[in-house]
């Protein structure tokens, strides 16, 4: 007969699998009739747009697009600069064994370097090096016995904490923005695009997350006559995600992805540029929950069989974030009191070390200087190493972690005796990831009943190993009534060869 029970029910997250892929992603292309033959690259850059994700059955498939820009040196009278953007698309399929299409999926995908070679005048090879960072979890609803409804049962009960999904979700939107260039400027074409998120911030009401950032944006331009020039500007993106259930207390972590990208000479405005980004920001919501497991059961009076099942839980998910400030006088002197146009910013870890509450950080912080020549441009490459420190209490040499970077602040500026004082912040999130194995008792029932009429003592000493509880429930008695019989205080401390008297019931 089935045991009456209460139980909670909870929702749990799991990590399946996490890999990390570097992709090469190539094509060619040809330079359009309306624009001269290029003699050679000079800057190389782009940025990423994501067009569709999905789980297959042992694969996960990404399609997406680099928006690239092309600086380069033009084959005419003048040998000008000209720029080019090219979209260079991309399918890639990475296998994951235990990959399901019911389970939920997280990339995050960075462009570590891009190269540009010349086949011939009207043709050019791109290159594309990317880093896939793959992440599936699954959801599942499980139900928790927490009390039997059943007369002189013993339970042996531990409250745990785990990390319960309150709810997911995701919405697009669109930022967009006219960006006013210098009146002096007459716009010729965008050479280049910047695009960044920062300022991150969630408000929670009404069953609604509030996710909102700050999309900064920053272009290069080159004039009809000839000059480049560089504009900037900060777009707010904010978007609603329904949740159901969700409040405050709640931890929310989010992620914003570019979709697609639409930047072009404004024809409504004279000097001015449209700039149009779809977004999509999903989002995550866990609570912190207590719990009341029943990790073993018996009775003295009714013979009670249960049955076990494992699952595994996301016990706790914890993120710190910190922001590394590097300084550094670099001297190049290339460059010496040239303008400097634009830096491309990478950085990039080497080497994590974990240690108790704390994580070390090596890395390097790669520079690529567009700067103006007596000929026209050039660039040049300077690497910047570094090493930070993250405090995080609680974590460990084995713990899971992941590691997310953002440039926040950047600046260059060159001083009276031509080198370059070098100032960026990049901010660290650290996310801690914890998954724990967990028995479940379930389906308990009550078989044929023992009439409890007498009961006699058992003299038992203790051996190694030896709890109360299981010294109880091999005898049929109770962790009350022997601590009682036996005058212990603490019933989690026994001596071995300790002389305990056991009552014992029998019928």
């Amino acid at each position: 007969m089935a045991v009456e029970t209460t139980r909670d029910n909870v929702c749990v997250n799991h990590i399946i699998a996490q890999k990390t892929e570097n992709v090469i992603v190539e094509g060619d292309s040809i330079i359009p009739d309306i624009k001269p033959d290029i003699i050679n690259a000079i800057s190389t850059s782009g940025t990423v747009c994501i067009y569709k994700k999905e789980i297959n059955e042992g694969r996960v498939r990404i399609d997406g697009s680099i928006d690239t820009y092309i600086m380069y040196l033009a084959e005419d009278e003048n040998n000008r600069i000209r720029g080019l953007n090219v979209n260079l698309d991309f399918t890639q399929n990475i296998e994951i064994e235990k990959a399901m299409p019911d389970m939920n999926l997280e990339t995050n995908i960075r462009l570590k370097n891009m190269e540009c070679k010349v086949i011939n005048g009207r043709k050019i090879n791109l290159k594309a090096f990317l880093e896939i960072g793959v992440k599936i979890t699954s959801k599942e609803e499980i139900d928790i016995i927490n009390n039997v409804n059943l007369q002189g049962i013993q339970m042996l009960n531990e409250t745990m904490s785990i990390n319960s999904l309150v709810g997911s979700g995701s919405t697009k939107v669109y930022a967009k923005d006219t960006l006013m260039i210098d009146n002096i400027d007459n716009l010729s074409e965008v050479m280049k695009a910047d695009l960044h998120f920062s300022n991150k911030d969630v408000k929670i009401s009404y069953n609604k997350v509030l996710a909102k950032a700050d999309l900064n944006v920053r272009l290069l331009y080159l004039t009809e006559d000839n000059r480049i020039n560089s504009v900037e500007s900060v777009i707010p993106v904010m978007g609603f995600i329904d949740m159901d259930n969700v409040t405050e207390d709640n931890v929310c972590e989010t992620k914003y992805e570019i979709k697609n990208m639409v930047i072009k000479p404004n024809n409504a405005e004279e000097h001015s540029v449209y700039v149009e980004i779809e977004v999509e920001i999903t989002c995550e919501a866990y609570r912190n929950q207590e719990i009341n497991m029943i990790q073993d059961l018996y009775s003295p009076k009714t013979n009670v069989t249960f049955s076990q099942k494992q699952i595994t839980i996301m016990q706790k998910r914890e993120n710190v974030q910190s922001t590394c400030n590097i300084r550094e006088k670099q001297a190049i002197p290339e460059i010496g009191n040239n303008k400097i146009y634009d830096v491309a910013v990478n950085a990039e870890i080497i080497k994590q070390t974990i240690l108790n509450d704390r994580i070390l950080y090596e890395g390097e912080l790669k520079l690529s200087y567009l700067f103006r020549t007596e000929s026209g441009m050039d660039t040049r490459n300077t690497v910047i190493p570094f090493s930070f420190n993250v405090d995080f209490p609680g974590v460990t040499q084995t713990a899971n972690i992941d590691t997310n970077m953002e440039i926040v602040t950047q600046d260059f500026v060159i001083t009276a005796e031509g080198s370059i004082d070098v100032k960026v912040d990049i901010a660290f999130q650290v996310t801690l990831l914890k998954n724990a194995q967990i028995n479940i008792i379930d389906d308990i029932q009550e078989e044929e009943n023992r009439n409890q009429n007498t009961c006699s003592l058992v003299v038992y000493y203790v051996k190694d190993g030896d709890t109360l509880w299981k010294i109880a429930k091999r005898f049929g008695s109770t962790v009350e009534e022997i601590a009682r019989i036996n005058g212990i205080e603490n019933v989690d401390k026994l001596n071995i060869a300790q002389q305990l008297f056991i009552p014992r019931y029998h019928g």
